[in-house]
C-alpha cells in the first residue's frame, strides 16, 4: 500500500483553518499544503514579520495574525478578535511549540515556559474557539505530540518543574501534557455530542529549526551538536505528513494519532501511532483538565 501524501488532501475550499507557529517548520508546511488545497489559512504567529515574510512564500488564501502563546492576554486577545471575523472555524491545528535546553524560564503568567507554552496556550486558545469550531461543518482540532512524550511523567505536585528542574524533561512533561489533553478533549467532546473531532499527530525526528533554537545557550558546541542532530532527521515536508492527514483525511475519527511507521516512530510513512500508557489514562487526563482550566482561567466541556 502507498504512503499516504498531501496530494490525497481533499478540496479545502470553502474551509477556514488556523495553524499555530505558521511561519516557519512544520507549521509553515501545514500551512502552505492547506492554501494550496483551497483553504482560507490564518498564520498565526508571534513575530509577525516572520508571519508576513512566511506569508509572501505561500500560494493561496492567507492572513497573519498575533498570537503568543506564552501570554493568556494575548491568547483571549487573538481568540476574541478572530471570533468576532469568523463566525465558523473548520479547523484548528496547535502546530507550535517551544523547546529551549537553557535554564528555566517562566511565561508572561509565570509558567514554566515549556508546559505555559506547549499545553497551556494551546488548551486557552482551543476552548476560546471552541464555539466557533463547533459552528462549522465537520470541525476538526489537531494537537502537535512528539515521541518524547512516551518517556515523560507528569508530577502533579510539580507540573511547573520547579524542583530539580532540567529542561530536556521540561520539554518531554509539556509534549505528554499535550497528548494527554488532545486525548481527554476527544473524551470530552464525544460525552458532549458535540460534532468536533479532535485528533493527534508526532513528527518523528523532524529537521525544524526547534533543534538548533534548542542548543543556543552552548555556543559553538550547542551548533555542532544541532548540526550533528540534523543528520537523524527526515525533510520538513515528510515530518508534517502525520498532521496533515490528522487534519484533512476525512476518515479520521475522534482520538486517532498518527505518527512516522519507521524505526521507533522516527522515520517513514505515516501510520497510526502509539500512546503512551499515561497518555491515554483517563484518570490522567480528568486531573490535568482541571489542573488547565485553574491555572488559565478557560473552563469548557
Amino acid at each position: 500500500m502507498a504512503g499516504w501524501t498531501a496530494d490525497r488532501i481533499p478540496d479545502q475550499t470553502g474551509r477556514t483553518a488556523v495553524v499555530t507557529g505558521a511561519n516557519s517548520g512544520l507549521g509553515l508546511v501545514t500551512a502552505t499544503e492547506l492554501a494550496r488545497h483551497g483553504a482560507h489559512v490564518v498564520l498565526a504567529v508571534r513575530n509577525t514579520a516572520a508571519g508576513e515574510e512566511a506569508a509572501r512564500r505561500i500560494s493561496g488564501d492567507v492572513e497573519v495574525r498575533e498570537l503568543d502563546l506564552a501570554s493568556l492576554d494575548s491568547v483571549r486577545a487573538f481568540a476574541a478578535k478572530l471570533a468576532a471575523d469568523h463566525p465558523a472555524l473548520d479547523l484548528l491545528v496547535n502546530n507550535a511549540g517551544l523547546v529551549l535546553l537553557g535554564p528555566r524560564r517562566t511565561t508572561a503568567d509565570g509558567f514554566e515556559l515549556h508546559l505555559g507554552t506547549n499545553l497551556l496556550g494551546h488548551f486557552a486558545l482551543t476552548g476560546l474557539l471552541l464555539d466557533r469550531l463547533a459552528a462549522a461543518r465537520e470541525p476538526r482540532v489537531v494537537n502537535l505530540s512528539s515521541i518524547t512524550h512516551k518517556n515523560a511523567h507528569l508530577d502533579f505536585d510539580d507540573l511547573m518543574s520547579e524542583r530539580d528542574y532540567r529542561a530536556a524533561s521540561a520539554y518531554g512533561r509539556s509534549k505528554l501534557a499535550t497528548t494527554v489533553f488532545g486525548v481527554e478533549l476527544d473524551r470530552r467532546l464525544r460525552a458532549a455530542g458535540s460534532p468536533v473531532v479532535s485528533a493527534l499527530a508526532h513528527p518523528g525526528l523532524t529537521r525544524t529549526n526547534l533543534t538548533p533554537r534548542a542548543w543556543e545557550h552552548r555556543g559553538r558546541s550547542g551548533q555542532l551538536i544541532a548540526r550533528l542532530g540534523l543528520l537523524v532527521t527526515q525533510s520538513v515536508e515528510q515530518g508534517t505528513l502525520p498532521q496533515l492527514r490528522a487534519a484533512t483525511d476525512p476518515g479520521v475519527r475522534g482520538g486517532q494519532f498518527f505518527g512516522p511507521s519507521g524505526f521507533f516512530e522516527t522515520r517513514g510513512r505515516v501510520t497510526e501511532a502509539r500512546l503512551s500508557r499515561e497518555a491515554a489514562d483517563p484518570a490522567v487526563g480528568e486531573r490535568l483538565w482541571a489542573a488547565a482550566e485553574e491555572l488559565t482561567g478557560v473552563s469548557y466541556l
